[in-house]
């Protein structure tokens, strides 16, 4: 399916009956990381996928994708399908996403899980690095996607999912650069979500890897204190839906 946005196109889909839950993916991912999310849950909700704005088979909708645009386009698919209320799963910027959905639309949000994911802002040092990808994603565009997406993974992980990784690299070169530094930007200027999750009166999760480097465990263990939030830890870094696929469906039974 495709939702006109801002003359562009947003794809998504819908799968399966019962109440309705979110799966919102990372950066420099696609809505296919969430197959087997949707074999595991489809008999018992309906399972909506969206590639986010530049990802995928989305087009790009502004010269920077804030996560409160992006959260405005898959509150347009709820309306669009007259669902009023849904749980969400959001990988990292899809976390991101998850948030600023709940900060807009609060009473449409029954449950969320934040994987592998954070509430705080960037760091003046992370928006300084992403800064330095957005100058050279035009002149090196392979480079920056095969660093970026390689960073994602323990050294370990890097051997024994080369293949997976190396899927992912083809598919976000397919991206367009436009879309990929609208999201950077988006990234970079999102403010920080603390007090939505602590003050969120539905049902949270926060699933970590005990390896993540991207947001590390000693993170997510500061922000499930500060917001009142269960924590479940997993084995494995950033990228669990590849590499502990099993431990992580099992934690997302939360959702049921």
């Amino acid at each position: 399916m495709n939702l006109p946005y801002n003359n562009a196109s947003i794809f998504y889909e819908i799968q399966g009956t019962g109440p309705a839950l979110i799966l919102l993916h990372g950066f420099l991912e696609s809505s296919s990381i969430w197959n087997s999310t949707v074999e595991e849950f489809k008999k018992t909700h309906t399972i909506i996928t969206v590639d986010l704005p530049g990802h995928g088979k989305s087009d790009v909708v502004a010269k920077t994708h804030e996560m409160e645009l992006m959260a405005i386009i898959i509150s347009e698919i709820l309306i669009n399908h007259n669902i009023n209320t849904a749980s969400f799963i959001g990988h990292s910027m899809g976390g991101y996403v998850a948030l600023a959905f709940t900060e807009l639309f609060p009473n449409k949000v029954r449950k969320l899980i934040l994987l592998n994911s954070s509430t705080y802002s960037d760091s003046e040092d992370r928006k300084k690095n992403r800064d330095r990808a957005i100058k050279f994603i035009k002149k090196q565009k392979s480079a920056i996607i095969s660093m970026a997406i390689s960073n994602l993974f323990t050294q370990e992980n890097r051997v024994m999912f080369a293949s997976e990784i190396l899927n992912l690299k083809n598919e976000a070169l397919n991206f367009p650069s436009e879309g990929i530094i609208a999201n950077i930007k988006g990234m970079r200027d999102r403010k920080d979500r603390t007090s939505v999750l602590k003050n969120f009166g539905g049902s949270k999760l926060i699933i970590t890897g005990k390896m993540d480097m991207i947001v590390p465990i000693s993170v997510s263990e500061e922000i499930s204190e500060a917001t009142n939030t269960p924590l479940k830890t997993i084995n494995g870094g950033h990228m669990s839906w590849i590499t502990n696929r099993k431990e992580m469906l099992n934690a997302m039974r939360f959702i049921d």
